[in-house]
């Protein structure tokens, strides 16, 4: 199981990091910036998830194939950025796989420190957002989470189904697996028919 959720959790900083990889191309930034930009998007919302609950020092520090993946990521971005282009709206799904994985994993792995359910699932979501967050401040733009199709709403949907699963005594692979299926497909659904929350809308000026 441990190896199984390790996989994930590589796959998980993987897609993140292309997400992060691809935007900061898309900025025209040089070799380190895609780098940089690469390993904020796949490790930031982990750490501060660690951090959170005291499991220092984080994994992303202590194993060294987090951070080498994302370097991978990246490069593989910078230098065949043109493929990844070609893929339908590559910065959204490779963001909504990452937000899906880490979503799940976050909550599992609270769950293993012993946050309450309610405490794991935001953890879980934080994991999913976090390096979102981090990616789109570093390039001046206003976060995807607090203005796109049920984003964070996607990540809490995810994580809620290993709490319910925990609470409930249920084998924790499956529910993963299911958890992130939900995750990703509520946001890819989102993404392709417009799906958000009421948006706020100021007065217009007289």
């Amino acid at each position: 199981m441990a190896t199984v959720v390790l996989l994930f959790d590589l796959m998980g900083t993987f897609v993140f990091a292309l997400s992060g990889g691809t935007l900061a191309v898309r900025h025209r930034l040089d070799l380190f910036g895609v780098l940089v930009l690469s390993c904020a998007a796949a490790v930031s919302g982990g750490l501060a998830r660690d951090v959170l609950i005291d499991a220092t020092p984080p994994a992303a520090l202590a194993d060294w194939r987090y951070l080498a993946t994302a370097i991978v990521a990246g490069l593989v971005t910078f230098y065949r950025h043109e493929a990844i282009e070609r893929m339908r709206n590559p910065v959204q799904v490779f963001d909504g796989a990452g937000l899906a994985l880490f979503a799940v994993l976050g909550t599992d792995k609270a769950l293993a420190f012993g946050l309450s359910p309610f405490a794991a699932t935001l953890l879980g979501m934080l994991s999913g957002i976090g390096g979102g967050i981090v990616r789109d401040l570093l390039v001046v733009r206003t976060p995807v989470v607090l203005q796109a199709e049920l984003y964070a709403v996607a990540a809490l949907a995810g994580g809620s189904v290993v709490a319910l699963a925990y609470m409930a005594g249920l084998p924790m692979a499956p529910a993963m697996v299911l958890g992130a299926v939900l995750c990703f497909g509520l946001r890819f659904m989102a993404i392709r028919y417009g799906w958000h929350l009421p948006v706020a809308r100021p007065p217009e000026s007289e």
